[in-house]
């Protein structure tokens, strides 16, 4: 990823604090506080005397050419950078809520696709203009999460038992996966059936390497289990193996490129939980390169990574008397 001289000049000026003390609203740091700044963003870059906006520049230059191609975010470690910046202990000449520097901010990143906005944590996020993708400063769905994300997670929660399949599909794992940086993610639909070929939808991901890899996603709503009777809303896993088989040897047609190409990647999801046992057997049943092709999606992963990604409840997910936590949620 690459931002045009003028941005990163003027964000190099707003981490450096260059301006009059008495109406700049950005901390000024001279060459000791400028490593110390960069090592609070996870960075061990050290200024060692040069012009201190022009060494800021660079820096920041190197750090977005970390970025995967086409993801629509930003590297980790420019996300800690606008958090850093942004840190509200450090407003001047301004309240806490630096409306007038998140202004400033914003006007440089706008020719650049993004917007910088304030989370309900009270920490400062980037998020792409077009497709509303929000760069995440620590994606790992293990970490410990907060009172207000428990209470995000319950919702989703609840609304994952009363979905049905498509509103999993269109409401929960397209969001989601587009969060992740999948591209081109395109549902089959349930309407023609004959069309789907084992595969409720179909995307694909582009390596730092340039390379596309391709996926499939069969998914269930329920609970999927090995047992010889589907129950209820539980869906047997033997439903699911010959969708696998079909969904690794078909092919799907990619319109960006004007050919076809075969699915190199199936993610089994269900909106419950799978099985060890399920999983077991499926495995049982394909060969060794079919079994290395299958990936794994339940309930809990999809719970975890849709907080931590910060993909936005769908509106039915938000219970009536907490009306007003959608508009508390600026992603």
């Amino acid at each position: 990823m690459q931002f045009k001289e003028r941005t990163l000049t003027q964000i190099a000026h707003m981490i450096c604090g260059n301006g009059d003390e008495q109406t700049s609203h950005f901390v000024y740091r001279s060459s000791m506080y400028l490593t110390e700044f960069f090592r609070d963003c996870g960075t061990d870059y050290v200024h060692t005397g040069q012009t201190r906006h022009i060494w800021v520049a660079d820096r920041l230059r190197e750090i977005l050419a970390m970025s995967v191609p086409g993801a629509h975010t930003v590297p980790p470690a420019f996300s800690a950078v606008i958090a850093v910046l942004m840190d509200q202990e450090d407003a001047r000449n301004e309240t806490s809520d630096r409306v007038k520097s998140l202004g400033a901010l914003n006007d440089a990143l706008k020719r650049e696709g993004f917007e910088a906005f304030y989370a309900e944590d009270g920490r400062c996020y980037l998020r792409h203009h077009a497709t509303r993708t929000v760069s995440v400063l620590e994606a790992n769905p293990h970490r410990p999460m907060s009172k207000e994300e428990m209470e995000q997670r319950g919702h989703l929660e609840a609304y994952l038992d009363r979905a049905s399949e498509d509103e999993l599909i269109e409401g929960v794992l397209l969001p989601l996966f587009r969060q992740l940086g999948f591209q081109r993610i395109s549902p089959a639909g349930h309407v023609d059936k004959a069309l789907e070929y084992g595969k409720d939808v179909w995307m694909k991901y582009r390596l730092p390497t340039m390379n596309w890899i391709y996926f499939g996603i069969q998914a269930k709503r329920g609970k999927l289990d090995s047992s010889g009777v589907t129950k209820g809303s539980n869906a047997n896993v033997a439903e699911i193996l010959n969708q696998a088989r079909m969904m690794l040897g078909h092919t799907v047609f990619d319109p960006e490129i004007n050919r076809k190409v075969l699915v190199d990647h199936a993610f089994i999801v269900a909106g419950g939980e799978i099985t060890k046992a399920a999983r077991n057997w499926l495995g049982e049943q394909l060969d060794a390169s079919q079994r290395s092709q299958i990936m794994f999606l339940e309930r809990k992963d999809i719970l975890d990574l849709y907080i931590v990604n910060r993909v936005a409840l769908p509106a039915a997910a938000v219970p009536k008397r907490d009306f007003g936590l959608s508009d508390k949620i600026p992603f």
